[in-house]
């Protein structure tokens, strides 16, 4: 069966809910990639709601409209405040819309401040809370993205762990096994969909001068790289003295701490342009001979695209594709590594025939049937369960051993 069939599939087979019952929280570009296709498939009953931690047109419209979204049902305006604020502002005006409204479930996806503050929203006003990618842990205290995701994994009484390795994370931390579902990752699905068709993706190249597998692509936004000036100007440094051509999409929070620290120069060395909405961006990924990225997302995606990325973090928390498809390093270590991977024809074509971790491309029918079931577990109509209440009756099995952790 074709993805498309089965996401054919997933709509006719989908129990009919009630228009507005699934409130989905989302606030930044990852977020409405992962979505975008559980929205769909939701239809009515989907009910959209953007905090706004992602303002700027780049990253929060355009994404929208990318990956075929309809505008937000309601947009709050929490954007380009201390992480504090965000989380604070929006918790306090979901807590109020939820209190009018008073949706089925709440649907939150990840580990950003918009997911957070949609988890205690929906906590404080007792709806049941469904999280969408449940169970990641970089085991990394310094990073913000952390705590969030702990915290969400355990107000949820519906877990959608993508792997295995995410639910042992939860069974670990004392999770119940009853509001846990190994679903898979819905990015998959989102590439799957997304990404340019071969023809498409040569005249892309064609109009910027680029080459199949003549260049790499890279992107970087996470604090520990691009607050500290040394940090960042390493990075830079590195993928400047790459010997092909190194495209970078700047991140606005990179591009003014690049300015701030006087590091124009090192941006000259490289072809960077503005933020690419998701189709665009995935046909240039599709083409690149290497990626270079601190991205948790793209982690994911490139073993959907099978290409080798350079993951420069302390931490991850998505070791299922290290040692295969991702390499985790310090800034210090891009320019060896890169060259590594370059060098090495056979290697990256050999990655054509590693499977992604991440599923068959079908988690979001799997998660909308869950939320359906969580709505009305009879598929008779009637009110909302109980929070608690068991999503489902079938359950995968799920390791009780605790995975092996990625660190730098």
């Amino acid at each position: 069966m074709t993805a498309a069939e089965c996401v054919s599939e997933a709509a006719d087979s989908a129990p009919a809910l009630p228009a507005g019952s699934v409130a989905v929280v989302l606030g930044t570009r990852p977020e409405a990639i992962k979505l975008a296709e559980l929205v769909r498939l939701l239809g009515p009953a989907a009910w959209v709601l953007h905090t706004g931690q992602h303002y700027d047109p780049a990253l929060g419209a355009e994404v929208l409209a990318g990956v075929g979204f309809r505008r937000p049902h309601l947009t709050l305006d929490v954007g380009g405040s201390s992480r504090g604020v965000q989380i604070g502002a929006a918790t306090a005006e979901l807590d109020r819309i939820f209190a009018r409204t008073r949706p089925a479930v709440v649907v939150v996806q990840g580990d950003t401040n918009a997911t957070l503050a949609g988890a205690m929203a929906a906590n404080v006003n007792d709806i049941p809370l469904v999280h969408v990618e449940a169970g990641l842990r970089s085991f990394d205290r310094a990073m913000p993205e952390e705590h969030n995701r702990i915290l969400v994994d355990h107000l949820a009484d519906l877990c959608c762990a993508p792997t295995f390795v995410a639910a042992g994370h939860l069974i670990a931390e004392g999770i119940p096994t009853e509001r846990l579902e190994v679903t898979g990752n819905t990015v998959v699905e989102a590439v799957q969909r997304l990404v340019p068709d071969p023809g498409s993706r040569a005249e892309q190249l064609a109009q910027t001068g680029l080459t199949a597998e003549g260049f790499v692509l890279a992107t970087l936004h996470r604090p520990e790289n691009v607050d500290e000036p040394h940090a960042l100007e390493t990075a830079l440094a590195g993928l400047a003295d790459l010997p092909l051509p190194v495209v970078l999409p700047l991140h606005p929070r990179t591009r003014q701490r690049a300015q701030r620290f006087g590091l124009a120069d090192h941006l000259g060395r490289l072809r960077v342009i503005d933020p690419l909405p998701p189709r665009p961006f995935l046909g240039l990924a599709a083409e690149a001979a290497l990626w270079v990225t601190d991205s948790g997302g793209l982690q994911e995606e490139a073993s959907v695209l099978k290409k080798p990325v350079i993951v420069v973090r302390r931490s991850t928390e998505r070791p299922e594709v290290h040692g295969s498809f991702a390499e985790l390093i310090g800034p210090a270590g891009i320019t060896a590594r890169a060259h590594a991977w370059l060098d090495d024809l056979d290697r990256r074509r050999a990655l054509a025939q590693v499977p992604s971790p991440y599923g068959d491309g079908t988690a979001s029918r799997r998660i909308a049937a869950l939320i359906a079931a969580h709505v009305d577990p009879s598929g008779k109509g009637g009110d909302p369960p109980t929070r608690g209440s068991a999503a489902s009756a079938h359950r995968p099995p799920v390791p009780t051993h605790h995975p092996g952790v990625v660190h730098a």
